[in-house]
């Protein structure tokens, strides 16, 4: 089933790169997102605006980005509004979710630099890597200014978790554009893989995100509507400790919401977050000791690991009964995780992954892709 569908997007990107270029008139016309609520297009004429409408937890504005072919007048608009020339021809990316959206655009080329290489699987950048096409940069604070400065980059694609915009604004002040991507706030998995349509209007190739969302999005409630009709759902515990908190995903967590379509009982799914609770192991104990399933536990690659981390991690029935998975089965030629990088523009793929796993005679020809049984 995966080489069918990775067959779909091959046909489907080659289908578009056939058409012509979208052709707009003077009247503005907003592109439509069926489940991202983070971003907006619109367009006027030739010109786009596209605003994040909410770049971090707890925002109360947004960002717009006025983007103008080049060689063509700017239109007037408003002080707040940064001004980006189209196609944009190279980028420095901050996140490894913003690297398939390239690859899956066919712009993989374009980029120029990020944090840390090793963090990146991606197979098409790696190869950029080796022959020295894309610069390390450091992370954070640590960010190497004066590389960046050298690279040029036509924009630095960035996200933020607060007001405090940082090394961002050093960037700026070297008149590089910064342009905020918030893909990690949206709820639903699909608004996620949304984003593509944001990275892909820098780059004009809208129709060809359209299309390959449209796979992905038939493809995820395809496998949905599968698990919408089992009786039994199986109850789920996920996440690990870290020091002395058990951090777990929210009941309104897009990872709470993969387990929902999956036909699963997240144990937390009457909490109200959208984010990451912090608990403790005796709470978690507690709630989750006699959970059918124990799905991401961070790095670790057996159950043996997973003992000798906490002793009393064995008192868990999951654990027990041997049924516990780790989303971290690929890994890059760094050591970079695919789940990480891939997983969140193919949510598709991820619910075939835990559908598999919780009703395992729904999908009887498929073999699991980011998730692996622990031994």
């Amino acid at each position: 089933m995966k080489k069918i569908t990775f067959l779909l997007l091959c046909i489907v990107i080659v289908a578009c790169q056939k058409k012509d270029a979208t052709v707009v008139s003077d009247q503005k016309v907003q592109s439509v997102t069926k489940y991202a609520i983070g971003f907006s297009i619109q367009y006027q004429g030739n010109a786009k605006l596209v605003e994040v409408t909410y770049p971090f937890q707890g925002a109360t504005s947004g960002y717009k980005y006025l983007l103008v072919p080049k060689g063509d007048s700017i239109p007037t608009h408003d002080a707040d509004v940064k001004i980006i020339r189209t196609p944009i021809t190279s980028i420095v990316c901050t996140s490894t979710t913003h690297i398939p959206m390239l690859d899956y655009l066919e712009e993989s080329d374009k980029l120029i630099g990020f944090p840390s290489l090793d963090y990146i699987s991606s197979t098409k950048t790696r190869l950029r890597i080796d022959s020295g096409k894309v610069q390390e940069l450091g992370m954070d604070k640590g960010m190497n200014i004066e590389m960046l400065a050298m690279l040029k980059p036509d924009v630095v694609m960035g996200y933020t978790m607060s007001s405090d915009l940082g090394q961002f604004k050093k960037i700026e002040e070297l008149n590089i554009p910064v342009i905020l991507n918030a893909e990690y706030l949206e709820k639903h998995p699909l608004g996620r893989a949304e984003w593509i349509k944001f990275m892909a209007a820098f780059f004009n190739k809208e129709k060809e995100a359209d299309s390959i969302f449209q796979v992905i999005e038939k493809q995820y409630n395809g496998t949905k509507a599968l698990a919408d009709k089992v009786t039994t759902k199986p109850t789920v515990l996920s996440g690990i400790v870290y020091g002395d908190t058990w951090f777990l995903p929210g009941g309104k967590n897009y990872a709470a919401r993969l387990f929902e379509d999956a036909g699963c009982h997240y144990l937390w799914s009457d909490d109200a977050s959208n984010g990451y609770l912090e608990l403790s192991f005796e709470s978690v104990y507690e709630k989750a000791h006699g959970a059918d399933l124990w799905i991401g536990v961070a790095s670790y690659s057996s159950l043996d690991e997973i003992i000798k981390a906490d002793h009393r991690y064995g008192n868990f029935k999951p654990l027990k009964q041997k049924q516990v998975y780790t989303y971290d089965a690929r890994k890059g030629a760094k050591g970079g995780s695919e789940y990480l990088e891939l997983g969140y523009l193919r949510p598709d793929i991820v619910l075939q992954d835990l559908v598999k796993i919780a009703h395992p005679e729904l999908l009887p020809d498929y073999s699991l892709y980011f998730h692996k049984h622990l031994e």
